[in-house]
């Protein structure tokens, strides 16, 4: 567990982002923030021994099992990071606005009853995560799989085919449309300060 990575990127002075916080629960939380940064994509967060194990996600989670997203493991995040959202200042690193888009609990899907931690560590040690997410647009079996003969923080997220699967999916059909307005802005506004 380290968050050394996570705060030699950031200056709190500027950034409004949590630098740290603590579990007080058995459960352990997952959380899907849209982040309209330079480029729009979605961050995919478990926790895990303390902190949020992250991925980046360009297209989003999907439900449709046949969708496989590209999902680029970035330096973890503390656990209070699960209810941050709001405007990262321009000039700072992640620059732009969360939104948290799901959250919920999630559970591994061949827990062995020991230590939660431990067996989540070492699944992603060894590059296969497989997890039951309990959220309110996520649900259901989900995998994520390192990519061999690829970047080392390359991952694949996967849903299982399971009840819950569907056809089609993407994710920004449930995102709220005040919330893609909001980015549509943001996007003009850097546009017109680059021509300055």
């Amino acid at each position: 567990m380290t968050l050394e990575k996570y705060k030699a990127k950031r200056d709190f002075r500027e950034t409004p982002e949590p630098t740290a916080g603590k579990s007080s629960t058995a459960q352990h939380v997952f959380v899907v923030q849209r982040h309209q940064a330079s480029r729009l994509h979605y961050d995919f967060r478990l926790e895990a021994d303390g902190v949020l194990k992250s991925w980046a996600v360009p297209k989003g989670p999907s439900m449709n099992p046949t969708d496989k997203r590209l999902a680029m493991e970035v330096e973890d995040h503390p656990y209070d990071y699960k209810d941050f959202q709001g405007k990262i200042p321009e000039g700072n690193y992640g620059a732009g606005t969360v939104y948290i888009w799901d959250k919920g609990t999630y559970t591994l899907l061949n827990d062995d009853g020991k230590n939660f931690d431990k067996q989540m560590l070492k699944e992603i040690a060894d590059g296969s995560v497989k997890v039951v997410l309990k959220g309110r647009k996520l649900k259901g079996e989900f995998a994520l799989v390192k990519m061999k003969n690829s970047d080392q923080n390359a991952w694949l997220l996967i849903k299982h085919n399971d009840k819950y699967a569907v056809d089609e999916y993407n994710s920004e059909d449930y995102t709220p449309q005040r919330i893609k307005d909001q980015g549509l802005r943001q996007k003009e506004t850097a546009k017109a300060t680059r021509k300055k």
